[in-house]
């Protein structure tokens, strides 16, 4: 059941637009979906608002850790369907 997720890639937007479209995106996943972010920084403090707000409803694994790409597949779990 591989599939492949799509890639968010935000090194083209604006800082201030990153994190909204990066929710945006989060919030459109069905259960068990998840998308690729591709940064130009590590996106740990991005982490800590997920885990803030979203508590138990994601998964984070990074893919590649820079030094000028970061990519993290971020998900939603399958027992987390709203």
């Amino acid at each position: 059941m591989p599939t492949t997720d799509p890639d968010l890639d935000v090194r083209n937007e604006p800082p201030a637009r990153r994190h909204e479209l990066i929710f945006e995106t989060y919030e459109k996943l069905g259960a068990g979906e998840g998308f690729v972010l591709v940064n130009d920084h590590d996106p740990k403090p991005l982490e800590y608002q997920f885990a803030a707000e979203h508590a138990g409803q994601f998964t984070w694994e990074y893919l590649e850790q820079g030094p000028t790409v970061w990519r993290v597949r971020i998900g939603r779990p399958a027992a987390a369907a709203a």
